[in-house]
């Protein structure tokens, strides 16, 4: 069990990273005013649990020397208010443009969004395609998972069920549910051989949201 001492020292590093962007052992290890081999443990601690990425240092001789910095999850501990940011912009927006307006920005929005999610959706299989659809989601923060609908009468043709547990967006969402909608035409476009049903809708108060992906060929 850590010490609070360990678990202080640990959140001054990454305190301290978060300020000066990178840094070595010898400086963090400067700064914390403890010693190097305390810091080194408390870096690879800190590495372990996906806080923390390093870039390798040219040295000559001796020990390997890295620059530590914090990786994406090791930004999000600290408070990011982007989600209040986003409604507060958009009620400024409707109030200056008006409804309409929005409504516009928030669909070009969604077809830039698109076409950015096109460039790393290349699979020939529908399969293919989906799972890169859903290592897309995981990375922006939807927890996304995938899950194949057996149905012996189609004949070997699959359905699937992405299931998202989380939304990245939720503050806007419930603010402005367009843009779910507008995932969903996403979604659409992104695979026009397919028809997509929303089954599952967090703003519905359901725990997750829940998308059936079925080829067009089946759909009587």
């Amino acid at each position: 069990m850590l010490t609070s001492l360990q678990q202080s020292s640990k959140e001054m590093i990454l305190q301290y990273l978060l300020k000066e962007n990178k840094a070595s052992v010898q400086n963090i290890a400067q700064a914390m005013n403890i010693s190097p081999q305390a810091t080194r443990r408390h870096l690879k601690e800190l590495e372990d649990q996906g806080l923390l990425d390093r870039d390798s240092i040219q040295v000559k001789t001796g020990r390997p020397q890295y620059l530590y910095y914090l990786s994406r999850k090791g930004r999000d501990r600290f408070p990011q208010n982007y989600g209040e940011f986003a409604v507060s912009f958009l009620d400024t927006l409707t109030e200056t443009v008006g409804e309409n307006q929005v409504t516009k920005v928030l669909e070009k929005q969604w077809r830039r969004k698109a076409e950015s999610y096109r460039q790393y959706i290349t699979g020939k299989t529908l399969l293919e395609r989906v799972n890169q659809l859903v290592e897309i989601r995981k990375r922006e923060g939807y927890m996304a998972e995938l899950f194949c609908v057996d149905n012996e009468s189609t004949d070997n043709i699959q359905q699937f069920f992405l299931t998202e547990n989380n939304c990245a967006i939720s503050e806007v969402a419930e603010s402005y549910p367009q843009v779910c909608g507008h995932e969903l035409e996403m979604f659409a476009v992104l695979f026009p051989d397919c028809q997509i049903e929303r089954t599952n809708w967090i703003n519905n108060g359901e725990h997750r949201c829940g998308y059936l992906i079925q080829p067009k060929s089946m759909v009587i």
